[in-house]
Parts: C-alpha cells; sequence; structure tokens
C-alpha cells in the first residue's frame, strides 16, 4: 500500500467479505474480531459470503462498516476516536453498562449513551473525570443533546479513574470500560493523566470487566506526560540538522517519548493470552500521533 500516506506498525483486520479470498482452511489464521465471543459466527458469515452472489448485501453483518473506518483511519482521514467508537458498536450491546473513565468534554460518554439506551432503560454510562470543569463541559454537552429519561442513564462523578470501584456497584457486570489519556482539550494544560494513577485504573478496570467486554484507550501521546507537546518541533529540527542519520533521530525520539504508553502497554502486555487479546495502532512516522488500544475480555 505505498499509496498511504501514513506508516504502520503490522496489523491485519478482516471483515467476512474481505475473507472472500481467502482458502477455507486458512480463515482462522486471518481472523481478528473485535468481539472474541462472536468468531465463530464471524468465520460462519465468511463461509456463506462464498456461496452468496456478488450483489447481496453485507448490512446485517455486525461488523459492517468497521473496515471502512479502519481504511479510513489508516488514510488519515478518521480520528483515534472514530476508530473507538466503531469498535465499541461491535462490543456494546443495548441494556449494557458502562464506564467513560475520562469523560472530558463529554463526546465518549454521549457516544456511549447512544449505544446502550433503549426502551427499558436498563443501560448506564458511569462518565469519570478528576476536573470539575470537564464534569461541567459533559453536563452542558449531554443536556443540549438528550431528554430527560436519556439524561438520568448518565452518573457524572468527579473522581479519579483509579477509583472507579467507588463508583461502580458491587457485582455489576460492565461492558466497556474508555480512557482517553492526556489532558482536557481547551482545560489546564498543567491537569494531566499520570502514568502511575494510570496503571491503577487499567487494575480497576480488568477486575470490574465482564467476560466479552473491552477496555478500550487512545493514548494522546502530545502531552507532557505523555510526549513532550514541542516534540513535534524538535523532531522536524533534529530532522533536517541530522538528514544522513535519520535512524539515530528515530531511535532518539522513541526513548524520549515513552511515559504514559509505556504504562498502558507494561499493562497489556501481561494479559493472559488464554483470556485477553490486545492490540495496538501507531502510527510509525508521527511519533506524536494518538495511539488506540484495545483490550479484549474472552
Amino acid at each position: 500500500m505505498s499509496s498511504l500516506r501514513f506508516c504502520f506498525t503490522s496489523l491485519t483486520i478482516c471483515s467476512p467479505r474481505t475473507l472472500l479470498a481467502i482458502p477455507p482452511q486458512r480463515i482462522n489464521t486471518f481472523c481478528c474480531c473485535a468481539k472474541p465471543s462472536r468468531q465463530n459466527d464471524f468465520i460462519s458469515e465468511a463461509n456463506a459470503l462464498q456461496s452468496s452472489p456478488p450483489s447481496a448485501s453485507p448490512k446485517h453483518s455486525p461488523f459492517f462498516g468497521m473496515d471502512d473506518t479502519l481504511v479510513s483511519y489508516l488514510c488519515g482521514k478518521k480520528k483515534a476516536t472514530d476508530l473507538a467508537h466503531m469498535v465499541w458498536k461491535h462490543v456494546v450491546q443495548k441494556g449494557d453498562t458502562v464506564l467513560d473513565a475520562t469523560c472530558g468534554n463529554g463526546f465518549d460518554t454521549l457516544a456511549m449513551l447512544n449505544l446502550v439506551a433503549d426502551d427499558s432503560r436498563k443501560g448506564y454510562v458511569f462518565a469519570l473525570d478528576i476536573q470539575k470543569d470537564a464534569l461541567d463541559s459533559t453536563s452542558i454537552l449531554l443536556e443540549e443533546s438528550l431528554n430527560l429519561d436519556e439524561r438520568q442513564l448518565v452518573k457524572l462523578v468527579n473522581i479519579c479513574h483509579s477509583k472507579m470501584e467507588e463508583v461502580v456497584p458491587r457485582n455489576a457486570l460492565v461492558r466497556l470500560v474508555a480512557f482517553n489519556l492526556g489532558y482536557l482539550p481547551g482545560g489546564k494544560k498543567e491537569i494531566i493523566t499520570r502514568p502511575e494513577t494510570t496503571f491503577l485504573a487499567l487494575e480497576a478496570a480488568e477486575r470490574i470487566l465482564m467476560p466479552g467486554g473491552l477496555i478500550s484507550i487512545v493514548v494522546y501521546v502530545g502531552h507532557p506526560g505523555g510526549r513532550k507537546k514541542a516534540l513535534e518541533q524538535q523532531i522536524s529540527c533534529l530532522r533536517v540538522t541530522l538528514k544522513s542519520h535519520v535512524h539515530a533521530v528515530e531511535t532518539i525520539i522513541d526513548v524520549i517519548i515513552r511515559e504514559e504508553l509505556e504504562a498502558v502497554e507494561t499493562f497489556a502486555a501481561r494479559m493472559p493470552v488464554e483470556n485477553w487479546i490486545c492490540c495496538k495502532l501507531r502510527m510509525v512516522n508521527r511519533p506524536c500521533a494518538p495511539v488506540p488500544i484495545f483490550l479484549f475480555r474472552r
């Protein structure tokens, strides 16, 4: 795919229709399902599509739209949060309990509510943030976007994400825990998520997440807790100054720009493979670009 503007580490995500070109005996090798419990359905659908006419519509597929969003993200036309929201759609069900661990300005909270809310009013969203300004912004967005009944399905809590177990009822089955790690857009940039509390929050998320659930993380590496905001300018200067030493520059950059992302990677790497599927998408030539990471519980 030499025409792509951005470079990525290797990752294969297939839709059922993509699998048409793969021999049936190798389908298991190529399956990376958005929800592990649906893998058999995913493979069955791919086999069914092999015998269906080319004009058959895939819109009934639980993975419809996933490949388009991923390709748009790879081409720089979608944001990391757009990709995260699309993944959520293939995991979260109506009536679920979900948790926005860093609600920020409320856009993730609103997206979550739209996924879980139904007439039964069983769905519920817990939205946390350590900054009152973030909760105020989220509250305003929800007031503008939801009716009263829907608004009552969201609980806003001024608390650190590491203390989420103090908020979620004991024995609650949580389908999704989402993190945006960085600082509040438009807020005080000195107030940021920290590696030490983020690690504790991930451990808490692991404890409350139900089987078949997802921990979704977008790490904004261009903040002081992850990657210095001025780093992009430093990188540009280094590349101009050391054109003949590009690989050395990239190595230096890679050493400098690890803190919170490293904490998340350390947490994900220790997850047992028999119970978890963990994946990361990272732009190779844009070290300050947000990094989406998904941890699926089998």
